[in-house]
């Protein structure tokens, strides 16, 4: 077994399944999926360690743990089209690639989006296409999705991208508003009608550009 193969085993037997993850599905996602090719060369080391690591240029790549506990509770399908929202090089998109049909990888950084399409063909994984363009503005051309992940924190969801949930959709995110902390939240669309719950405390950094905007004191 390689170091990295051991460092993977030992991120899902001391990060994710200590912490309520118990999908079989969700976890042999993880076992397969080469989490160090999905981050810079200085970073490979460690790639399997329980922070979000800082990719350059304010972004970062979610640690295992609330990526994993914000996908469980997408309960996600095989026959599901998914969004990921702020992608960078697409480790979750990778992730879902293996549990649903399709996956738009949605990232406005190039060099996250070329280092992420290298890790894609590595993985010989042909589901997941990086768009690249605004998160806040979703992927209308490929809509409506049945999962939606956001693969950073945000302030609030936009709802451009919220629209763009199918009936019976699932929206994860964390979401981080002013000095709080940042909660994990389900979103679900039903009859029309759009239903959050916050689920668990998490730090993760917030998107760049999608803090919230300070208000005008007089």
């Amino acid at each position: 077994m390689s170091g990295y193969d051991a460092s993977r085993v030992n991120m899902i037997e001391r990060q994710l399944q200590p912490n309520k993850v118990t999908d079989e599905r969700l976890i042999n996602a993880f076992a397969n999926t080469r989490r160090e090719l999905f981050v810079p060369q200085r970073l490979r080391a460690i790639a399997y360690s329980d922070n979000d690591l800082p990719l350059g240029n304010g972004r970062y790549l979610m640690a295992p743990m609330v990526a994993a506990r914000l996908l469980q509770a997408a309960e996600i399908r095989r026959g599901d089209n998914a969004l990921v929202v702020g992608a960078g090089p697409g480790y979750e998109a990778a992730l879902l690639a293996l549990l649903c049909r399709s996956v738009i990888a949605l990232e406005n950084d190039a060099e996250l989006a070329r280092l992420g399409r290298a890790a894609l063909v590595e993985h010989r994984v042909a589901t997941v296409t990086f768009v690249e363009g605004a998160p806040a503005q979703g992927n209308r051309a490929r809509s409506a999705y049945d999962v939606i992940f956001f693969a950073a924190a945000v302030a609030e969801i936009p709802p451009e991208v919220s629209g763009q949930l199918a009936e019976g959709g699932r929206l994860v995110a964390v979401v981080k508003r002013d000095n709080g902390p940042g909660r994990a939240t389900l979103m679900t669309r039903t009859g029309g009608v759009l239903a959050a719950r916050v689920m668990f405390d998490a730090a993760t950094p917030v998107l760049p550009g999608y803090a919230r905007k300070p208000a005008f004191a007089f």
